[in-house]
């Protein structure tokens, strides 16, 4: 109870605190929620996609955080789709009712949990970027294809992948790394590094901002369903997936407590981009998030025991 009580107070309030300042921060003034949105995007996750990925040293044992990853994706869906069929819904609610459950918020949930946990660990956190990096790559084009195809089609949703910068991002901090001279001590790296400190804050703020912004419908179902499966079956799946591929250490225990993060909000703003069950997505981001406080907390408590 001690360990539990601990969690809650040194690594899941002070997230929630901040969160807490964006949901207050709207109710007095009328912050413009698309241009924090556009600054996410096209500003902060690529800087701090860019210089994690060309810091961080990738290892071999890296590999095993690429298959997790794409099996946990692909097993989530499947079970994701075989709901949708069996409670009959329709290809719109389908396709959010599967990015609900298979993205997690990676980023602005996460990282600064990551950070919090495992303070005396830069590897734990250059493991939880790697997470967000694929997270990154995957809803950006899965999670668009999914949103898009029930509403403009799959080529123009193939299309709309490639505008956001997170994945150049990602090939281009891969070419930098092939290079022998140090980018770190370009006389332009630190702008990059400020902007990459500023996404914590500035992620929670904005996840707080849209939270006050979603309305909860207790009526529906599917969203108590959905929330059941990222909160609660995804980390159960995670860790027979971290037993079956022999992953150990602090791995382990990073991949168990972030697949048990809540729905990326990215599936809320997606969702309102191509008009696909925005109602819907909206108030699963905000259930599982709220749930979270409870659920996330336990899970880092078993991380601790088992792994």
């Amino acid at each position: 109870m001690e360990l539990l009580l601990y969690i809650l107070t040194e690594n899941i309030a002070p997230i929630f605190l901040i969160i807490a300042f964006g949901y207050i921060l709207n109710n007095f003034f009328d912050i413009d929620i698309n241009s924090l949105n556009k600054l996410n995007f096209y500003i902060f996750v690529p800087a701090l996609v860019l210089i994690q990925i060309y810091n961080t040293e990738i290892k071999l044992e890296m590999l095993n955080l690429v298959y997790f990853s794409f099996l946990f994706l692909i097993i989530l869906s499947l079970i994701s789709t075989i709901i949708s069929r069996l409670r009959d819904h329709g290809p719109s609610l389908t396709n959010a009712f599967q990015n609900s459950i298979i993205f997690f918020n990676a980023g602005n949930y996460s990282l600064p949990l990551i950070a919090l946990i495992f303070s005396d660990s830069t590897y734990a956190f250059s493991i939880q970027v790697m997470v967000l990096i694929l997270q990154t790559l995957l809803i950006y084009s899965v999670g668009f294809f999914n949103a898009g195809k029930g509403q403009v089609g799959i080529k123009a949703s193939l299309k709309k992948i490639f505008i956001y910068p997170p994945i150049y991002m990602i090939i281009l901090a891969f070419i930098l790394k092939t290079f022998s001279y140090d980018f770190s001590t370009f006389f332009l790296w630190p702008a990059l590094e400020y902007l990459e400190q500023g996404f914590i804050s500035i992620a929670l703020l904005t996840l707080g901002i849209q939270l006050s912004r979603i309305n909860i419908n207790l009526e529906d179902p599917s969203i108590y369903i959905a929330s059941f499966f990222r909160l609660a079956a995804a980390p159960l799946l995670s860790y027979f997936l971290i037993i079956i591929l022999g992953i150990e250490g602090i791995m382990a225990k990073v991949l168990f407590i972030t697949s048990a993060a809540p729905t990326a909000v990215t599936t809320a703003l997606i969702a309102v981009e191509y008009d696909n069950q925005a109602s819907f997505a909206s108030q699963v981001v905000m259930m599982t998030t709220l749930l979270s406080v409870f659920s996330v907390t336990f899970v880092v408590y078993l991380s601790e025991i088992i792994f």
